[in-house]
Order: C-alpha cells, then structure tokens, then sequence
C-alpha cells in the first residue's frame, strides 16, 4: 500500500531538471525581459492550444499553467498567458493526433526568445522554450454523476435495468418487473 502512495507522489519529470528548473515565476518577465532569462531553465505546465509540425520540428502552443510540487498543473482558471514549445525533430516528433487540443503537459525547457505571433486577429508575444522533457497527461472524462451511491451509473442501479423481469436484486427488492413497466398503484 505504501509503494502505491509513494508512486502517486512521484514526479513526472527527471529531478535533475527539477532542481536546476525555477517553478516559480510569471510568464509577462519573460517577455518584458527576455535578455535576462535567456538559455534559463523552467519547468512549467500547459494546456494544448494546437500542436503543428514544422521544418524544424514539433511546435506547441499552450496556455501556460504554474505547477505543482508533484509536477501536476494548479490554478487551471487563472489565464497568465500563452507559450510556444518547440520540440526538435532530431529527437522525434509530437503527434498532433495525440498532443491535442486541450491536453495538458508538463516541461522542462530552456528559454530561447519571445516570438512575435498571432492570437487570431490580435499580435501577441510568444515566449518560446526549447523542450528538454515533456509529460502529456492521462486524458480524463467527466462523468457528471460520478459512479458512487445515488449514481445512475453505480453498479446496483445500473444492473437491475439489464436483467430479466423479477430477478433477485439483493439490494433492491422490486416486487414488480423493471423500468419498462410503471409501479404497483399502492
């Protein structure tokens, strides 16, 4: 039990990285002084805007999330902005099909320059990171109604709509058949 409570606390990137990389700092310093943080390492989070492939290699474009002391990514509604990172194609690529829209991910990369882009219609200044390491987090689905007690979906509930009429239900006796028919009038 120990070793899974551990493991859960592990972090996801190399803890070299870790401890040469600041965590704590605000995206708008790097793009008002780019000068005095270039070819600094950073560890930082994201969620994927786009991922595209270019000449040189797979490019990110992210909404940049602080992280935690796990790696995880914290303050999710707090918009601080956005950055690119770029991946070079000697060490492979970033599928697009898996670096989706919405994903997020942790890196650690080395600040490079600000990069003048566009945000639609309006130009915006893009911080741009070379990619060390990246973790792309597990996908997670919403369930609105969890699958506990007094959800639909709990397994009790969910059973009885799928067995034959008057079958024993040792948590919940019905003395008339399923949800197709209505109940007993008393």
């Amino acid at each position: 039990m120990s070793a899974l409570l551990f493991a859960g606390c592990t972090p996801v990137l190399d803890k070299q990285l870790l401890k040469e990389g600041a965590r704590e700092f605000q995206l708008n310093h790097l793009v008002e002084t780019p000068e005095v943080f270039k070819d600094k390492l950073f560890v930082l989070g994201g969620v994927i805007v786009e991922t595209k492939l270019t000449e040189k290699g797979s490019q990110i474009e992210a909404i940049f999330v602080p992280v935690n002391s796990s790696d995880g990514l914290r303050d999710l509604d707090r918009y601080q902005g956005r950055f690119l990172a770029v991946f070079d194609k000697s060490r492979g690529i970033l599928d697009p099909m898996i670096y989706k829209k919405g994903r997020q991910v942790t890196l650690a990369g080395t600040f490079v320059e600000v990069r003048k882009g566009k945000i639609d219609e309006l130009e915006y200044p893009y911080p741009v990171f070379e990619v060390r390491q990246i973790h792309l987090w597990e996908e997670y689905s919403y369930y609105p109604y969890g699958y506990g007690w007094g959800s639909p979906y709990y397994y009790p509930a969910y059973y009885n709509y799928y067995r034959m009429p008057y079958a024993y239900d040792p948590w919940y006796y019905r003395p008339y058949p399923g949800p197709y028919w209505p109940p007993p009038p008393w």
